[in-house]
C-alpha cells in the first residue's frame, strides 16, 4: 500500500488564497475563516513539503521561489478537481458543487434576488456564493465563475454572453418636471443634479423628433455608482437624470417618475448587461446551467409601457 501524502489536499485552497491575496489576514477575510486557521494550514503544508512557502515578518510578506512552484502545481490540482466534480455532476444529471458569482448591486437586488427561492428549488445541489459589489472584479484573480457586468469587460480574454440590452431613459419626478419647463434635449444638462458614475464622462447620443445630438452631465452633478440610488434621488426631486429601463419600469407605471421628454431615445447599446467568465471554465455543467438561468431571468424583465415614454 502506498505511503499517505505528507500534507492535506484540503489545505491547498487556503494556500492559494494566501498566495493570491498576499497575506494571512486578507486570505482569512476572503475565505471567511479565522486567521489562526489559515496560519495552521500553511504551517502544515510547510512541514509536509519540507520547504518554506512564504517569507513573512513584520514588514513584508512574499511567496518564496519554492512557494511559487508549489502554487502553480496547486492551481493545476484544484482546477483538475473542479473539472472532475463538474464531469460527475453532468453524468449524474443533477448539478452540484460550488459556484461563485458576482453581480452589480442593482442587478443583484432588483433582478436576481426575487428569483433566488426559485433557483434554490430548481438547483438544490448547487452551493451558490454570491458577491454583490459596486467594484470591478477580476474573474481570474478572485476565482469567480461568472461575473455579471454592464458594458464590455476590460479583459479581452474573457468569454462574454449578452444577457439584456437595456434602454437608457431620461426621467424626472412629475413635480420637478412641471417646474423645469423642459422642451428640448439641449436644456437637459442644466437640470442634471445626479448621474450614475459610468455615464458621467460619456456624451450620450440621442434622437428626438428627427434630430440627433449628445448630452453630457455637468461636472457639478453628484456621481453615484448605483443606478437605483440615482433613481431614488430623482424620485425625491433631485433634477432630471438617466436610469436604465429595468430599474425604473415600476416607478414609471406608478407615476413616481415620468419621461423628461416623450419620444427622446438613446442608443440601446449603452447599457448592455452581460455575463463574463473564463474560457477554461466553459465546460463546467453548473456554469452553463447558471448562464442559461440568468438569460431566462433577463428574458422575463418587463419593458416599460411605450405610451409612457
Amino acid at each position: 500500500m502506498p505511503n499517505p501524502m505528507p500534507w492535506n489536499l484540503d489545505d491547498l485552497p487556503v494556500f492559494v488564497a494566501v498566495a493570491e491575496h498576499q497575506g494571512m489576514s486578507p486570505a482569512a477575510d476572503y475565505l471567511g475563516i479565522a486567521k489562526s486557521s489559515v496560519s495552521k494550514a500553511i504551517a502544515r503544508l510547510e512541514k509536509g513539503t519540507g520547504v518554506r512557502l512564504f517569507e513573512r515578518n513584520s514588514r513584508q510578506f512574499r511567496i518564496t521561489h519554492e512557494g511559487q512552484a508549489f502554487y502553480e502545481h496547486a492551481i493545476a490540482v484544484l482546477e483538475r478537481a473542479r473539472e472532475t466534480e463538474a464531469a460527475m455532476s453532468a453524468l449524474s444529471g443533477t448539478p452540484s458543487g460550488k459556484l461563485v458569482v458576482s453581480m452589480p448591486m442593482s442587478f443583484g437586488r432588483e433582478i436576481f434576488s426575487p428569483h433566488l427561492a426559485e433557483f434554490r428549488q430548481r438547483f438544490p445541489g448547487l452551493e451558490l456564493e454570491l458577491f454583490i459589489t459596486s467594484q470591478d472584479v477580476d474573474v481570474i484573480r478572485d476565482a469567480i465563475d461568472i461575473a455579471v457586468v454592464v458594458g464590455a469587460p476590460k479583459d479581452s480574454e474573457l468569454i462574454l454572453k449578452n444577457l439584456y440590452t437595456s434602454q437608457l431613459l431620461c426621467v424626472a419626478s412629475p413635480a420637478y418636471l412641471r417646474k423645469a419647463g423642459l422642451n428640448s434635449p439641449a436644456q437637459i444638462p442644466e437640470h442634471i443634479q445626479v448621474v450614475e458614475k459610468r455615464y458621467s464622462q460619456m456624451a450620450l447620443p440621442w434622437r428626438y423628433q428627427g434630430q440627433s445630438g449628445r448630452i453630457k452631465a455637468p461636472g457639478s452633478a453628484v456621481k453615484i455608482n448605483d443606478p437605483c440610488s440615482v433613481r431614488d434621488a430623482i424620485i425625491s426631486g433631485c433634477g432630471i437624470g438617466f436610469v436604465p429601463e429595468q430599474y425604473c419600469q415600476k416607478q414609471l407605471e406608478s407615476g413616481e417618475l415620468v419621461a423628461a421628454l416623450k419620444g427622446l431615445e438613446f442608443h440601446r447599446d449603452i447599457a448592455v448587461i452581460s455575463a463574463v467568465y473564463a474560457s477554461r471554465r466553459t465546460t463546467e455543467h453548473r456554469t452553463a446551467l447558471f448562464l442559461d438561468y440568468l438569460a431566462e431571468i433577463c428574458r422575463k424583465i418587463p419593458k416599460p409601457d411605450p405610451y409612457l415614454l
